[in-house]
Order: C-alpha cells, then sequence, then structure tokens
C-alpha cells in the first residue's frame, strides 16, 4: 500500500489484505509493527477458523491460487473468503482519538428515577470492567441509560462498540446516538454500507461486523442479546469476545432474557438491572387473543369475512396507523396483494429481510406517510412508531417465540404523548408460546405496579 496508507483502519482490526481498499504494497515501517497470523487455528489436531471459530472441513476438488491442498471457511464466507493460505493484519488498538469537544453530551432530557438507579449502576460497571445484564421492558429508555456510561467511557479515552443483532435497530440506533454526541467520531458498519471503513472512538455495528475486529473494544454494548441470530450462533458470541479487550466492560441490553439468563438473574451468576415499567409510568399493553380459524387459507381467499380484515378497515375508518406482523415472506406477498386489491385507496407497503428496499420503506413509515405496513418478525424489535396498534396475524406459528411475541407487543405504547396501544395475537390455536408472552408482560406490569412504577392508571 502507498506510502500514506491510513494505519490507523487497521487498529484494533483482523482483517484479510483483500479486505483493505487501499491498494500497494504495506510500508517497510508499517510492516515492522505489522501482527501476522494465519487464516485457521489448530486445536487438538483439527482446524478453525480464525475469524469465526466454526470448525473446517476439507473441499473437494477446490481450486486456490496457492496452488496447494487447500480449503475454505463456509461459515462466515459472507464477510469475505477465509482460506488455510489467507494471512490476516492487525494492528494493536492504541485509543488515539480525535478529542470531543466539550460538553460531550448533548443529551438535555430527564431519566426517571427508576432509570436513574440503572445508568448509575451502568456507570460503575464501565468504570470497573465489569459485566452487568440491563433487563429493561420495551419501551423503557435503554438507550438513554446508556448515554451517562459512554459519556465516562468517551472521558476515559476507551473505545465503544454498540453492537445489535440487527440492522435495522443499528440504523435506529445511529441518529440518536450522534445526535446525543455530535463531538465524537462515529461510524456505523452493517453488510452493504455504502460509506468506506474510518478509525473511529465509537462503533455503532452489527454483530456480524464484531468478526472483523481483534480487542478492539474497552466497552463493548450488546443489544438485543437474545434476537436471531446472536441466540444461536456460537460464532457470533465468539466475536464479540475476541472484539473486546482482556480488560474491558460488557453491557447485555434485553427486554426479554432467555431462561438461561433469568436463571443466572435469579442465582446472582450475573450482575443485573431491572426496569419493569416505561419511562412515561403507564403499563404495558396487554395483548388480546382472537380466534382465527383457518387464517392462512381464509385470508388469502376471502378476507372480506375475517375478523382480521374487519380490524383492519376499524382502524383505517379511525385513521389509525397499524403494524401488521405476519409469519413468512411467500405469505406475506401474496396478502399484500389481496389488500391491494380490497383496499387500493390506502396508503401501505410490506417490508422484510430480503428487502433491499427495506430502510426507505420503515422510515416512510417513521414519517407517517404510510397508513400501516406489513412486516414478518424483521421489525419485531429495536424500531419506534409514534401511536401505532399492532395486529399479528397467524401468532400461533412457530417462528413466533415467546420472545417474540413480547418484543412484537412492545412497538405499540411507546411514546408518552400516546402510552396505550392495542395488540392483538389472531391464531388458529393457543401456544405456549402466546401464553407465556402475556404472562410475561403481566408479570412486569404486577412488578412495576408493586414498586409504585406505575402511577398513570
Amino acid at each position: 500500500m502507498r506510502e500514506c496508507f491510513d494505519k490507523s483502519i487497521l487498529f484494533g482490526r483482523e482483517v484479510l489484505k483483500q479486505e483493505l481498499t487501499e491498494e500497494s504494497d504495506f510500508t517497510e515501517e508499517l510492516e515492522l509493527r505489522l501482527e501476522t497470523s494465519t487464516g485457521f487455528i489448530k486445536r487438538n489436531g483439527k482446524e478453525y477458523c480464525r475469524r469465526c471459530n466454526a470448525p473446517v472441513y476439507p473441499i473437494e476438488q477446490n481450486q486456490c491460487y496457492c496452488k496447494q491442498p487447500c480449503t475454505y471457511c463456509t461459515k462466515c464466507i459472507q464477510m469475505g473468503k477465509v482460506r488455510r493460505c489467507s494471512t490476516f493484519y492487525h494492528l494493536p488498538e492504541p485509543n488515539i482519538f480525535q478529542k470531543a469537544a466539550e460538553p460531550i453530551l448533548h443529551w438535555k432530557g430527564r431519566l426517571s428515577s427508576q432509570q436513574e438507579i440503572a445508568s448509575e449502576e451502568l456507570v460503575q460497571t464501565i468504570k470497573k470492567n465489569e459485566t452487568r445484564l440491563l433487563w429493561a421492558v420495551a419501551g423503557a429508555g435503554k438507550t438513554e441509560m446508556l448515554f451517562s456510561g459512554i459519556e465516562t467511557a468517551i472521558r476515559q479515552n476507551k473505545r465503544i462498540c454498540l453492537a445489535s443483532p440487527r440492522v435495522d435497530v443499528c440504523l435506529e440506533l445511529a441518529p440518536r446516538l450522534k445526535n446525543a454526541f455530535p463531538t465524537v467520531t462515529m461510524i456505523v458498519l452493517y453488510g452493504g454500507m455504502e460509506e468506506a471503513y474510518t478509525y473511529t472512538q465509537l462503533v455503532v455495528a452489527t454483530t456480524h461486523q464484531l468478526y472483523r475486529f481483534k480487542e478492539a473494544f474497552d466497552l463493548l454494548i450488546i443489544d438485543e442479546i437474545d434476537a436471531f441470530p446472536f441466540r444461536l450462533d456460537d460464532s457470533l458470541q465468539f466475536a464479540s469476545e475476541k472484539a473486546r479487550k482482556k480488560e474491558s466492560a460488557l453491557i447485555y441490553l434485553t427486554a426479554t432474557p432467555d431462561r438461561i439468563y433469568q436463571k443466572k438473574i435469579k442465582e446472582n451468576k450475573i450482575q443485573s438491572s431491572i426496569l419493569p415499567a416505561r419511562y412515561h409510568g403507564h403499563a404495558l399493553p396487554v395483548p388480546v387473543t382472537v380466534k382465527e380459524n383457518n387464517w392462512k387459507e381464509r385470508l388469502l381467499k376471502n378476507p372480506m369475512k375475517t375478523k382480521v380484515y374487519r380490524k383492519i378497515l376499524e382502524l383505517l375508518k379511525s385513521e389509525k396507523r397499524f403494524l401488521v406482523f405476519v409469519p413468512n415472506i411467500k405469505w406475506m406477498e401474496q396478502f399484500e396483494c389481496i389488500l391491494r386489491e380490497v383496499i387500493p385507496k390506502k396508503k401501505f407497503e410490506s417490508v422484510h429481510s430480503e428487502d433491499s428496499d427495506r430502510k426507505r420503506k420503515v422510515q416512510a413509515m417513521r414519517d407517517q406517510k404510510l397508513d400501516f405496513l406489513l412486516t414478518t418478525t424483521i421489525l419485531e424489535r429495536g424500531v419506534t412508531f409514534i401511536d401505532i396498534d399492532v395486529l399479528v396475524i397467524g401468532a400461533d406459528d412457530q417462528i413466533y417465540t415467546e420472545s417474540a411475541l413480547v418484543q412484537i407487543a412492545g412497538r405499540a405504547g411507546r411514546s408518552p404523548d400516546y402510552p396505550s396501544g392495542e395488540v392483538i395475537y389472531y391464531h388458529d390455536g393457543l401456544t405456549i408460546a402466546i401464553k407465556r408472552a402475556i404472562k410475561q408482560i403481566k408479570r412486569m406490569n404486577h412488578i412495576a405496579r408493586s414498586r409504585g412504577l406505575i402511577k398513570n392508571e
């Protein structure tokens, strides 16, 4: 690479040479300090990918430019192919940042008493380089509770990453963090991003992007730890550990911890802060269940005779905006066509994980330019819309876990100006997940009332 090569793009990162955008050779001076490592690690006679820690297996007739028997990792191939003959490049994290101008934190809002307590617990966790789980109901104001801790880390010249499994969550968090810390260097990392990577003190990233970091962060915050794919992917959890320094603070955020984390909290095996109420002091909307027999066929063949269709008309007539969750993309596309025939004059869109235009559609809903939005579980968490109701079609489908149903219900009633909202689970038979989701929401409301945190009833 050219002599003007910006070495900072390697600080705290572990990347392949082809992942770097600048062309040419490394300078001699840089090569003296550059740390290199092989693509694979051998343990107990087996090979593992250095980037994601997945086991690597031989691939027959694999052609490689090294002209030797070679293979590559199929687990993290979407990040670029890691071969046996690959070389990773790394420079240790030096914490050299452009000094942020005062005031560092520009947020002028006020925290509730329960938020203040949790915020201070987070600050102390960060100062002591410890681990803490923040269990806060959807709409409790988790992001705002992080601000003092992030400010503390910035003042201590620490490098900070806020990661989430979902791109939509990152895209919503980024502008809020930029507004709160406008003089702090920041970048947002996700698959398909348009801007080139630059070295910054604050990083917002999908958990997949953590693959490219090595001992970079003094503070790692992982939002939505129960979300797919992070919860079920050991390699992503490996990446999160690799991305933070040995001496660092780790904060987990969730509204719906799984039973493993709930047990750890109960047995005091992890420090935790629990917020059972929203900051505006109103109870969480409790979902109601509505039986919709044979919904998969009836909504496509004769929708006007269904309870779902009548509810949609009722909401449109009252000019109430709403989200409609459906269990899969194929069925949603069919249902969208039906709706465009029976309600042609209404403005609505559909979004899913493979939708390249998802960002624009979600923003249109946020800007109140749509009457409603059809969505898969891609919008179950991390997005906020003002004054909406929520309909879940086929809540009995196996895609809807207890966690997903609780998160979906949490899209309603988030704003202090519109703290209530209707949540309806349409089903063809109650499932354990539906029952547990409603029980969990009622339990959090009960705990909040017992603590005197719900004051607006």
